[in-house]
Formats: structure tokens, sequence, C-alpha cells
């Protein structure tokens, strides 16, 4: 981090200001090894490897940070030569290409396969994950400018309230143990008139398509390996199990995906137009992804409505999309926090 960005950051715990207490090692503005200190309550941060850690390095979603160093570039348009990525995140936020002057406030951010569309807005970004996936995002673009990656607790977000433009929560709530208290801490960091964009898993509204969701079987036992022992088994068993259903995926097209489903197998053939290699890739990845999370909430429409409603947001959208349901809001211009 820069000496410049404790402008964005805050003291978790009392909202106090952060002032740089002792620097060990920089590599030119950059301090790589140092710690912060409140200037409120006198709590002390590190620095470590150019990132502010606000909560231990490992913790509940160390298998996600696992996974994303695992494949810090599996997902990213630029490593696929595809636009997936950037059409849905433009897709799903609605935002404007250009948002040169304006900040933007990513939760949940992963091996920044987002963080790498929002950088092409001109938007200064603020990148907060709970896990240790920080370090890949870190790795593929810690030197970009108008980027801080910071590991943080989205129930006690280490950031400025009433300060940001934008906000962005791709993929993170339903992996939370409390996703009306995540979402609820979402908000407040929006300024006045300031938008934010979620989604989530989506819960089925018949009993009996649960049934087909077999992950919810497996995972009692898949989430008490260690990451390293569940993804050896991911691997061998998605090269096991894809030859098979490669088999009916000739036979009966994008069909086939809900026979993977049925064996908690990711399968996107049909669906990207990517390589082989590639697809394969992302069918180790997102099976590890399904059973290892240690918290999947889901929720209905109404739930999410609910939230919004809640939260005390304007201009509110809500509906099923890419990866189950999508809200977007705006913060009102005179927010009664």
């Amino acid at each position: 981090m820069r000496k410049a960005h404790l402008e964005y950051l805050r003291c978790p715990e009392c909202r106090g200001t952060l002032d740089i207490q002792q620097v060990d090692e920089s590599v030119g503005h950059k301090i790589k090894e140092g710690t912060l200190r409140c200037n409120g309550c006198g709590g002390v941060y590190q620095i470590i490897r150019f990132i502010p850690r606000f909560v231990p390095i490992d913790n509940y979603a160390a298998s996600f940070g696992f996974e994303w160093n695992r494949h810090p570039k599996t997902l990213l348009d630029s490593y696929t030569g595809l636009k997936i990525t950037e059409e849905r995140f433009f897709n799903e936020t609605k935002w404007e290409r250009n948002l040169q002057n304006e900040t933007i406030l990513e939760i949940g951010s992963g091996a920044g396969r987002y963080t790498e569309i929002a950088l092409t807005t001109g938007a200064f970004i603020v990148s907060i994950d709970y896990s240790n996936a920080v370090e890949a995002n870190y790795a593929t673009h810690g030197d970009r400018e108008n980027l801080l990656i910071v590991q943080g607790d989205i129930y006690n977000l280490p950031v400025r309230r009433d300060f940001f433009d934008k906000l962005l929560c791709i993929g993170v709530l339903q992996h939370t143990p409390d996703v009306r208290g995540a979402f609820l801490a979402l908000p407040p960091c929006l300024k006045p008139g300031g938008r934010l964009t979620i989604d989530i898993y989506c819960k089925f509204d018949k009993w009996y398509k649960d049934l087909l969701m077999t992950k919810y079987y497996i995972r009692p036992v898949t989430t008490r390996l260690s990451p390293e022992t569940l993804y050896k088994f991911c691997e061998k068993y998605v090269n096991f199990l894809y030859p098979i259903t490669g088999m009916f995926h000739k036979l009966t097209g994008i069909s086939s995906r809900k026979l993977s489903l049925i064996f908690s197998m990711a399968d996107y053939r049909g669906i990207y137009n990517l390589s082989e290699s590639v697809l394969k890739e992302w069918a180790v990845l997102d099976t590890f992804d399904f059973l290892s999370a240690a918290y999947d909430n889901p929720l209905n429409l109404e739930q999410v409505r609910a939230l919004f409603k809640e939260a005390d947001l304007d201009d509110v959208e809500i509906h099923y999309g890419y990866n189950g349901i999508e809200g977007r809001g705006k913060r009102k211009a005179s927010p009664g926090h």
C-alpha cells in the first residue's frame, strides 16, 4: 500500500483514522511490511506483502484463499481471451464504462476476476477480501496505480463510511455466516446517491429441486477435509466423471449440465466458448468451490427484496440473473443513518 491510501481506510473497531506506525520494508513509494495504528482506539494492524490486514491471514474463508491462489488467473478475461467477465460486470451493474474520478468498493474480490474489469473504468478501486486470495489479486493487479487491495471483514469493513460512489459484491453473500448482517454492512459505505450491485445464490421455490443439489449432502464431509486433500479429490473426480458426462453432452447438449450438477460437478460445456483445457480447468475449480465452502446460504426473491427494503435503498431492481438473484439499489440522497 501507499501512504496516500490512508484516505480510504478506517479502523474496523472504532472507525478512527489510521496512521502509519512503522515501516519495516518499502519498495519505492509502496510499503511492503509495516504497521498501521488507529488514532482513536490505538488498534494496530499489520501490512504484510504490501497488503493491509485487518483480519487473521487464515480464517473460515481459507478454502477460498486456497482455490484462488491455486487458480489466480483461471477466470480472468485476460487469461481466457474472451469477454465473459466484462459482459457480466457491465450487464449486472448497469454502470457506465467511464467512471473516472469515482471510487468503487469491491467486496469479496477473490483472485481479482472483477477487479480486472473495474480497473478499466478509470475509477479508484478499493478491493477487499476476507481470505488470503488477496495475495493472488495483488500478484496480478498490485502494480496498478488506481487500486488498493485489503484483507478485511465484511461485518467490520476497514473503510470510510458515506464515501464510495459504487459498491460491488458478487459471489460473496451466500458464503457468509450471516447474510443479513453482511448485506446491511454495505450501504453505509456509499455516499448519498451511491449505487451498489450484489448477487446471491437462489433458494429454490420447489422442495423437490433441492433434492437434485447433491452438494448439500456431500458438503458435511468435504468441508472437514483440508483444502489440499479436497482439491486432489476434485481433480481425480473430474478426471473420472468428465468423459462420462461428455458423452451425454454430445447426445443432449447443454441439458447434460443438469446431470453434472446432480453429481456435484461443475460443467460449462455448451455455455462458454472456451478451449477444452480451460473448460476442464473451470470444472475442477468450481467443483472444488461447490464442495469446500464453509457456508452456503441462498435466498429467494422475497428475502432479497426484504433486505433492500430494510436497508432503505432507492431505485431498487431485483431479479434472477447470472448466478442466482441480482440486486441493484441506490443509497438515498438524505440517508437516515
